[in-house]
Parts: structure tokens; C-alpha cells; sequence
């Protein structure tokens, strides 16, 4: 891959998303922000907007989109499988653990790996980010709920019920239920333009969120604990990825590409929103777990940028899948 290449990629992809953080990160520094009504209303009126929308309009063909879900559900089974082992095995506990789980579980589908996955492989790369992102977002609210709440010391139940509160997963029912009558709006009627709206500032605020949390946090406690769940995140979960791909054999290769390019994303952005809500005050030493999941998204973010562009440049090459 050429300079100009990962100058586009920068450019177009990741620029932008050190922008928005940076710019709450400086709002954390001059201000004093509490992030938990922003949590809230992305948990509750941003996320489901834009995972409705995503799905609601896609023109992937149906047995694609069931082999992406499996795909997505595949890898987030195995990834917390390992995590959980990974955490026990090194002496740790709770709420580590969990933040372990959620850091290397799930990906930054959404506002890195769409448009990542939209420069290195055209409109195929992004309609495939998009019901990534819609299944992992399934699969965020509600294992990552439960996981969440294991973290700040809930039960099991009441982690249940905190999912079943969660308005994602009836928005994911009700899209679905659409798609199979045929009963979706245009999507230039006002009604999706009016989902589409809120659903896409779930993006910049999330990020915002990141860049508020990112301001108060110890570095030089937090940096010291990133190490492992960095390189089971950036080291590991691709080849995970891979794996998948060749096991559920996409008929479209670019499809399957863009599947191994977003479980190779680094940490997403939404576990820091739910640590926020469910488990705000615990605490890992001298950190909060919010300061140590932040961190672990700051660092896989940076190490992203080298490691994502020789994936592409393999992927797109036909080495990987």
C-alpha cells in the first residue's frame, strides 16, 4: 500500500474520529461535564435510532445478512469465551474482568469501521460494516448490558432485566418485522430521514463521551493495564475473524473481507458508555473502571492506524480470504 493510501485512510477515517474526542477531551479539560445524560440518551434514543435505520434500509441479500449475524455471534461467543479465561487464568477479578470481556468483545464497528470499511472496499464495504454493526449492537445491549451490570456488582437477573429494558432490541424486532412485510418507508420519506438523523448523532456524541472521559483519567496507572487487553484485541481477534470467515465460506469475498476487517477494529466505544451507566463507581486500584476501559479504547485506537492499514493492503490483495 502506497503513502497516498494510508494518507486517504487517515484522512477520511480516522482523522475525524480524533477530532470529535479530541474536541471533548478539551471540553473535559475547561469544563466540568458529567457524561451520564449524554450515556443515557445514547443508550436509550441514539443507539436504537441508527441501528434501526441500518438495518431497515440495507440491500444486503438475506442469507448474507444471516451469515454476518452468525458471524458476529461466532466471534463475540469466542472472544468472550477467551476473555473470560484470559482474566481468571492472570489472577484477575471483578470488575476487570468484565471490562476485559467488553474491551476485546466488541468492536468499533460504527464510527471507525464503517467508514474504514467504505474507503478499502466501496459501497460492498460499507452496506457489510453497517449489518456488522447492526448485529454487534444486538449482541452489546444485551450481553454487554448483562456483562455491564456483572461489573458493577448486579446479579445475573438483574442484569436481565436491565436488558430487557434496553430500546435497541425491540427497534432491531421492529425493523425486522418491516423488512419482511415490505412495509419500510422510502428512505427519503420524513420519517426515515427524521430515524437517520438521530441515529447518526449517536456517532460524534459517543465519541465525545470518549474524549470526556479520556480527559480525567491517570494515564500512568491506566496505560500500565492496557497492555494485555491491547494484544488480545488487535493481535488475536483477527485471526479469530479469519477463522470465521473461512468457516462460514461468504459467497461474496469482499464480504467476507470486510467481516475480517471489522473484528480487527479496535475497542468500540460503546462498552465506555455502558461501564458509564451500570458501573460508573467501581473502581481497579487507584482507577476507575471507566479510566481503564477509556484507555483501552485510546490505545487499540492509535495502534489501529499501522496495523489496520497492512490488514487492508493483505485483504485487499486476496492473501487473507
Amino acid at each position: 500500500m502506497t503513502d497516498l493510501d494510508l494518507l486517504g485512510i487517515f484522512g477520511e477515517a480516522i482523522l475525524p474520529i480524533i477530532a470529535i474526542a479530541a474536541a471533548g477531551f478539551v471540553l473535559g479539560r475547561t469544563k466540568s461535564i458529567d457524561p451520564g445524560p449524554l450515556n443515557t440518551a445514547v443508550v436509550y434514543v441514539l443507539a436504537p435510532a441508527l441501528v434501526f435505520h441500518s438495518l431497515a434500509v440495507t440491500q444486503l441479500a438475506g442469507g448474507t445478512l444471516l451469515r454476518i449475524a452468525a458471524g458476529v455471534l461466532l466471534f463475540t461467543v469466542i472472544m468472550v469465551a477467551i476473555g473470560e479465561a484470559i482474566g481468571r487464568l492472570t489472577g484477575e477479578t471483578e470488575p476487570v474482568i468484565s471490562a476485559l470481556i467488553l474491551v476485546i468483545a466488541f468492536t468499533n464497528s460504527g464510527n471507525y469501521g464503517i467508514p474504514v470499511s467504505d474507503f478499502a472496499f466501496g459501497p460492498v464495504g460499507r452496506q457489510t460494516a453497517v449489518v456488522f454493526l447492526t448485529a454487534q449492537a444486538v449482541l452489546v445491549y444485551t450481553v454487554g448490558v448483562y456483562i455491564a451490570s456483572r461489573s458493577g456488582g448486579g446479579s445475573g437477573l438483574e442484569g436481565i432485566k436491565r436488558v430487557l429494558k434496553i430500546p435497541l432490541v425491540y427497534a432491531v424486532i421492529v425493523a425486522l418485522l418491516l423488512r419482511a412485510g415490505g412495509l419500510v418507508p422510502p428512505a427519503d420519506a420524513a420519517a426515515m430521514e427524521a430515524v437517520q438523523l438521530v441515529g447518526d448523532s449517536s456517532i460524534p456524541v459517543m465519541l465525545l463521551i470518549l474524549g470526556i472521559q479520556l480527559a480525567n483519567t491517570d494515564y500512568g496507572s491506566a496505560l500500565s493495564r492496557a497492555t494485555k487487553p491491547t494484544l488480545l484485541k488487535m493481535g488475536l481477534a483477527p485471526i479469530v475473524g479469519v477463522g470465521i470467515a473461512v468457516v462460514l465460506g461468504f459467497e461474496d469475498p469482499t464480504v467476507a473481507r470486510v467481516f475480517v476487517l471489522e473484528t480487527a477494529m479496535p475497542a468500540a466505544v460503546t462498552p465506555l458508555v455502558l461501564i458509564v451507566e451500570f458501573a460508573g463507581d467501581e473502581t481497579i486500584g487507584e482507577l476507575t473502571v471507566a479510566e481503564y476501559v477509556s484507555t483501552v479504547i485510546l490505545v487499540t485506537t492509535l495502534v489501529s492506524v499501522p496495523l489496520l492499514t497492512v490488514l487492508i493492503a493483505l485483504l485487499q490483495s486476496g492473501v487473507i480470504v
